[in-house]
């Protein structure tokens, strides 16, 4: 080989040995260590609010740290970030690591964001699975927090040693990997606004947190929504009574509770009502959606538990057109109550007029709408003019100030980085890539973009269909995990 064809070939590391390489980090290194971490019950400071004294997440995160360093990767270096807020309180850790680019001239930076806090256990696991039990089965590794997030940081170490392995030319590349995004990223701002300098010049976003639509090829996020979370409270009576001497009298804290949610949402079709929780779809996203749906097919709809019917062959969902119904989850709000107080469970109830009823509220917010603004407006809709003078409180989560998280809609692509994706795909799944909106948030998008306007983004991740991230079950695709870490060696390399 000629010197020009080896330099040529450094700056394009061959995609078939980046899977190999992949193939074999990920059977030797990153599931035990996944295993290790799946068994760590390190949940979110929403879920676990003396989360400094169990101690989960500060395990979690110095075994990552550990790991990574004990990986020897040329150039890197590592830190765990530590800040407090004004009260002298704690915040979560953030990991920092920064491998130096292999060209001296080389100023633009490659931002990796992964978090490793976790979502609490729900119900429902398979009698042979559970939350911290981590089961390899058929390619799936289960348990919580495995796909959402805790790979991110071991796929992108390794995915920076396939370069290496290769000796391949690549830009600065600095890791960001968070320990509150499940609880909206209330640290983040302070550690972004601490970081800042040494963040450097963030040309390219590689986010791990996200979604694919199948497991048969390369999937691009294009848009997540926003959220607001809180809860909606509503008081009566300052204790109990019997139902008998005081119903049609004292109304019930149920009924209040319904008639205030009227004001927010259509009971009948699920629609929200303020028209300022509504944007105008983009066209492009709109054609992407329409796209995808030829893709996917009914999937976009049988993908998911239905409890009537196997794969939803009985059940309705809310619409039968899969272009819409990706709108729906992607770019149109909705409110899902997902957690109740002051109800006694049914073996235990009795004939009692019950003092309050309150609901834990998740109101997602289309890409374009501003989320504190959304979660001031939601307060003030649901507290006014309260039905029979009851004391009616929504109190948002997230630190004063801060509530309310914004979604994010994606730059258009650079032709480099539209190609080195499509390559990718191709490469490693045999089939072109994909184009998908997701329903979740990842706060720390919407923050990038303002503070790097013109850096590219790839968010991507494992959690296709069935993966059931934040519910029982949840479980890592691994082929597919295998293939995106070689997938974003190659998208790096491919960096201009």
């Amino acid at each position: 080989m000629n010197a020009p064809d080896k330099l040529a070939r450094l700056d394009r590391p061959d995609a078939a040995d980046l899977g190999r390489f992949a193939e074999l980090a990920w059977d030797e290194r990153l599931l035990p260590e996944l295993r290790d971490y799946i068994a760590v019950p390190a949940k979110s400071p929403m879920f676990e609010a003396d989360w400094v004294a169990h101690g989960n997440i500060e395990q979690v995160v110095q075994r990552a740290a550990t790991w990574v360093e004990a990986r020897k990767v040329p150039g890197l270096t590592l830190e765990v970030v530590r800040l407090h807020d004004a009260a002298g309180k704690p915040r979560t850790p953030v990991i920092f690591f920064e491998v130096a680019a292999t060209r001296a001239q080389n100023t633009q930076t490659v931002l990796i964001y992964g978090h490793l806090d976790k979502q609490p256990e729900f119900e429902g696991w398979r009698s042979d699975l559970g939350p911290w039990q981590p089961v390899l089965k058929d390619g799936l590794l289960y348990g919580r927090g495995g796909a959402d997030d805790g790979y991110a940081i071991y796929s992108a170490i390794s995915a920076i040693e396939a370069l290496k392995a290769q000796g391949a030319e690549h830009p600065r590349i600095v890791g960001l990997i968070e320990t509150s995004e499940e609880s909206g990223s209330p640290d983040l701002p302070a550690y972004l606004d601490a970081l800042g300098t040494r963040l450097g010049d963030v040309s390219l976003v590689v986010c791990l947190d996200s979604g694919a639509g199948n497991y048969d090829q390369l999937w691009l996020t294009t848009s997540l929504r926003g959220n607001v979370t809180g809860s909606l409270r509503v008081e009566i009576l300052t204790e109990g009574i019997h139902s008998g001497d005081a119903s049609g009298l004292v109304p019930s804290s149920f009924r209040i509770l319904r008639h205030v949610l009227d004001r927010l949402e259509d009971s009948t079709t699920g629609r929200l009502l303020p028209a300022h929780l509504h944007c105008v779809i983009p066209a492009d996203r709109v054609a992407q959606a329409r796209a995808t749906a030829a893709i996917l097919g009914d999937e976009v709809t049988k993908r998911y538990p239905w409890s009537c019917g196997l794969d939803g062959a009985l059940s309705l969902p809310t619409t039968s057109d899969n272009t819409e119904a990706l709108l729906n989850r992607t770019w149109r709000p909705t409110l899902s109550v997902t957690g109740v107080d002051g109800f006694p469970p049914i073996g235990s109830a009795g004939n009692v007029l019950r003092p309050y009823s309150a609901f834990k509220l998740s109101l997602r917010l289309p890409p374009l709408v501003d989320g504190p603004s959304a979660a001031l407006e939601l307060k003030r809709l649901l507290e006014d003019n309260a039905p029979y003078n009851a004391r009616v409180t929504f109190v948002p989560d997230g630190r004063a100030g801060a509530e309310g998280a914004t979604g994010w809609n994606a730059p258009s692509l650079a032709p480099w980085l539209d190609q080195a994706l499509n390559a990718a795909s191709q490469a490693h799944w045999g089939a072109p890539l994909g184009y998908i909106g997701q329903g979740g948030t990842i706060p720390l998008m919407n923050m990038l973009e303002k503070g790097f306007p013109a850096a590219q983004m790839m968010v991507c991740g494992v959690l296709g269909p069935k993966s059931n991230a934040h519910g029982p079950n949840e479980f890592l695709h691994v082929p597919y995990a295998k293939r995106l870490t070689a997938a974003v060696a190659g998208v790096i390399a491919a960096h201009p």
